[in-house]
């Protein structure tokens, strides 16, 4: 279908927007496909003039202890062609495992439904045994031929964080383009607030978000820091992993890996002072030992 805006429909947005936000439920979960096409048509002028050159565009969100970030995008590729393999979840570890802190991933089904285990460590080379382990819960809440929805949730994750959700949707702005909307979500209490506060002190200090909330005296802009930085790189991370897995679609199934890893540093790099952590050589080299290490730990899965 074409994308289409209205007022009223809008409005309607809001209203689902502002009640989910009450519940305490991340705001991704009201926005069903018509909704979803409200939206493009109320962003279509941020898009179209968005600082991040690209045509995507980005939020974040912070209130009693749960933090969200939100990415709604412009590609240039066919609803017709993304929809198959994004909801798939044998697909979504080749996704995952690009983001610098993803260390492993399997996807398995079960009676209870279709799931992925994270490993999430740290930034550089590490055994598996010291990450932490993330167990999401994988589903499909919508699939159309002009709409997709899919959701990972998991209860739990590292430092006492809790209420983790994963969330996109797509659907078609025309014969040749897509729209998505990503949304990363977690709740923090007191020992994940204080060992973050920790980092932000430390390591962290520096560290940025893309929100602009003012300007220097000489007119350059002043980013958001604390937790809602936080969110913001990892939501604006695991959306870029997304793009890079798409655009190596058309690469033959042998290069996709190593055109996946190339295309997510380029474009990590190019924004330097919120997502720069290690050199090229570096992150490829250890995302091709996590891959291996991926590939053959899955191949081992399979066989038993």
């Amino acid at each position: 279908m074409t994308f289409h805006g209205g007022a009223k429909a809008w409005l309607k947005l809001l209203q689902a927007v502002l009640l989910c936000a009450l519940a305490g439920e991340p705001a991704a979960r009201a926005l069903d496909a018509a909704a979803l096409e409200d939206r493009y048509a109320a962003l279509r002028e941020p898009l179209a003039h968005s600082p991040f050159e690209r045509p995507l565009h980005l939020e974040s969100f912070e209130a009693d202890g749960q933090l969200r970030g939100e990415i709604y995008a412009q590609i240039e590729q066919p609803y017709r062609l993304i929809a198959p393999p994004l909801r798939d979840v044998k697909h979504w570890c080749d996704i995952l495992i690009l983001h610098l802190n993803v260390k492993g991933c399997r996807a398995s089904s079960e009676p209870t439904g279709d799931r992925l285990s994270l490993s999430i460590g740290r930034k550089f080379d590490q055994p598996l045994a010291d990450a932490h382990q993330i167990d999401f819960l994988y589903e499909v809440m919508a699939v159309e031929p002009d709409y997709l929805a899919i959701q990972l949730t998991a209860p739990e994750g590292p430092l006492g964080t809790t209420g983790y959700l994963i969330a996109l949707q797509a659907a078609p702005i025309d014969a040749e383009r897509s729209f998505i909307h990503l949304s990363y979500a977690y709740e923090y209490g007191t020992a994940a607030r204080l060992a973050m506060q920790g980092y932000l002190a430390t390591a962290g200090r520096n560290k940025v978000g893309f929100t602009i909330t003012g300007r220097t005296d000489d007119g350059r802009p002043i980013h958001i820091g604390g937790m809602r930085g936080v969110v913001e790189r990892n939501v604006m991370r695991y959306y870029l992993a997304i793009e890079a897995y798409l655009g190596a679609l058309s690469t033959p199934p042998a290069q996709r890996a190593e055109q996946r890893l190339n295309a997510w540093y380029t474009a990590v790099a190019a924004y330097p002072a919120q997502l720069h952590e290690l050199e090229r050589a570096d992150y490829l080299n250890m995302k091709r030992k996590e891959i291996r290490r991926q590939q053959q730990s899955n191949a081992t899965a399979t066989e038993d």
